[in-house]
């Protein structure tokens, strides 16, 4: 491990952000968290408040502080990344940002897609969309995510996207997404899934905590795809959550409807990880630890 490094992190108050800052201090970084202050860090971590839509307001908490690197948690537009490109630049020598496999959004390959699929230089980017609206950022959420990639990309900060694939485990997922199936199993409800349900690459929270851990000590630029290794379909993840619930069962209706459970997808979403392996970060397989991330999402890993 390298030396000790002053790292921002921007948000971070839940799910894998707060094992991201866990790590980081226990490695003997200095860590300073950012948020609007509806929490506070954990013990030993520097503590900023600012809204980090207002630009302002944003430049006067960083004030003259320097960042060997800044984690940004939370950019979901191109006008926050223009916002935050202005404020860091020549303050970083590193910027992180976390991205999604909503990236690929509209690409339904019959392959694991790599990074080169969508290319932040080639994106256009638009601040006049109204991206100041939760309702049209959270509609538009990967067009908003792949936006703000471009704009860090070619700005002059030595820059990195990591495409997050869907998080799975912990006792503290707020997504309620595994609790959908549980509900269901459990009471014998219809599962609303596609005619054909897709499969998808999926991480652990343990491991995407360790994955941006990894990056804020690395030197990569560009995106990188993060995600376990295997495709996971939705067949199997009903089956894994049944196998928490003896008494409930898996059952399935087809729907042409937009309203679809979590995780039954129209489309292919899978990530090809090879890029970060090069990098040098070893995945696991979806299929070892998901039996643990169920039994933690349900509260019954004891």
């Amino acid at each position: 491990m390298n030396r000790a490094r002053e790292v921002l992190v921007i948000g971070g108050s839940r799910y894998f952000g707060k094992r991201l800052i866990t790590r980081l201090l226990a490695a003997g970084d200095r860590v300073t968290v950012l948020n609007r202050g509806s929490s506070a860090p954990p013990p030993g971590a520097a503590h900023l408040v600012a809204d980090r839509d207002d630009e302002k307001a944003l430049a006067e908490a960083v004030g003259a502080r320097t960042f060997d690197v800044v984690i940004d948690q939370v950019c979901y537009t191109p006008r926050q990344a223009e916002i935050a490109r202005r404020v860091f630049t020549g303050r970083t020598g590193r910027y992180v940002m976390t991205s999604t496999v909503e990236v690929y959004e509209h690409e339904d390959s019959p392959v694991p897609v790599p990074e080169s699929a969508v290319d932040p230089a080639a994106v256009t980017v638009d601040l006049e969309l109204p991206w100041d609206g939760p309702e049209f950022v959270e509609a538009h959420y990967g067009e908003g995510k792949r936006q703000a990639e471009a704009v860090f990309t070619g700005s002059g900060l030595p820059f990195a996207s990591v495409r997050v694939a869907h998080v799975l485990g912990g006792g503290d997922d707020f997504t309620s997404r595994l609790e959908h199936y549980a509900d269901r199993i459990r009471t014998g409800a219809s599962i609303a899934a596609p005619p054909v349900a897709h499969p998808a690459t999926y991480i652990h929270v343990e491991e995407i905590a360790d994955f941006l851990f990894w990056a804020a000590h690395a030197d990569f630029t560009g995106p990188v795809n993060a995600a376990s290794h295997g495709l996971l379909t939705l067949d199997e993840l009903c089956t894994a959550v049944a196998a928490q619930l003896p008494e409930g069962e898996v059952r399935f209706e087809a729907s042409e409807s937009a309203a679809l459970s979590p995780f039954a997808f129209r489309r292919r979403y899978g990530m090809d990880n090879s890029r970060a392996e090069q990098l040098g970060f070893t995945f696991g397989d979806v299929r070892q630890w998901l039996p643990k991330a169920v039994a933690e999402t349900l509260g019954k890993d004891h």
